[in-house]
């Protein structure tokens, strides 16, 4: 009798085992993420030393009466080694001065790993803008370690992008396509959780759904006034520079 527990711990770690073995790989389906944004951490890192007696309450109030962490639900439909990355609506509740840099999921994003071409629809404040141009090349560096994220064993991968944002992605080669949340891409497979630790903010797969996806379910937004990135960077350049601790944050919710 004393030998149950352990050999119920073992018959436990022979069917997880197993279950990770038949994960079976898929070209097409539906993933659906979590952003989680720690919207404490970006505020007082905006405000630094700078924020006026009104911000600074109105961040005090927000503190005392909001979550840490807004959570913000997206989907990510693939086929034929196209990716469509779209937000799901929700409710926004609080005041005015949490609308922050990642506080808000407005972007639409389409793929084409085959020509190499992305197009994204993009809000910023009132005007929206329409993004086409090449994939951003990331110069990833590939580790050892593991993660299980969704049923999937992910292997992490590090990289720089935008110069000086550091980002942390885990990947699955039994999903071979190289694309992944917004407009990551660029692993020999498909990227499950994301992480931007200084940006305080991370987007992690919670469901991945294996059926076939249509044309219909794939197409490209088409609204907005065109930009490519370098023009984005300098339609809302002025504004950034402007506007100290708050421009530079939302200058990059627009580039990533």
């Amino acid at each position: 009798m004393k030998h149950i527990p352990t050999l119920i711990i073992y018959l436990l770690l022979t069917i997880n085992s197993l279950k990770a073995q038949n994960v079976r790989f898929i070209n097409q389906g539906v993933i659906e993420f979590e952003r989680s944004v720690n919207t404490h951490a970006i505020l007082k890192k905006m405000l630094g030393n700078q924020g006026s007696s009104i911000a600074s309450d109105a961040y005090e109030h927000y503190k005392s009466s909001q979550p840490q962490f807004k959570k913000l639900v997206s989907t990510l439909h693939f086929a034929e080694n196209k990716t469509l990355f779209s937000p799901i609506a929700t409710e926004t509740t609080g005041i005015s001065f949490i609308q922050i840099p990642f506080g808000t999921q407005d972007n639409i994003t389409y793929t084409d790993l085959n020509t190499g071409l992305f197009t994204t629809q993009k809000k910023f404040f009132e005007e929206t803008f329409l993004l086409k141009d090449t994939v951003r090349k990331i110069n990833w560096k590939l580790t050892t370690e593991m993660r299980n994220i969704a049923g999937y064993e992910c292997r992490r991968a590090n990289a720089i992008v935008a110069d000086s944002i550091y980002i942390v992605a885990f990947y699955t080669d039994k999903i071979p396509v190289s694309g992944g949340p917004e407009s990551f891409t660029g692993l020999p497979g498909m990227i499950l959780g994301l992480a931007m630790p200084h940006e305080h903010v991370t987007w992690f797969a919670t469901k991945i759904t294996d059926r076939p996806v249509s044309p219909n379910e794939l197409k490209a937004p088409a609204k907005g006034k065109p930009k490519d990135l370098k023009g984005l960077k300098e339609a809302i350049g002025n504004f950034a520079a402007k506007s100290g601790n708050w421009g530079k944050p939302l200058l990059k919710t627009l580039i990533l």
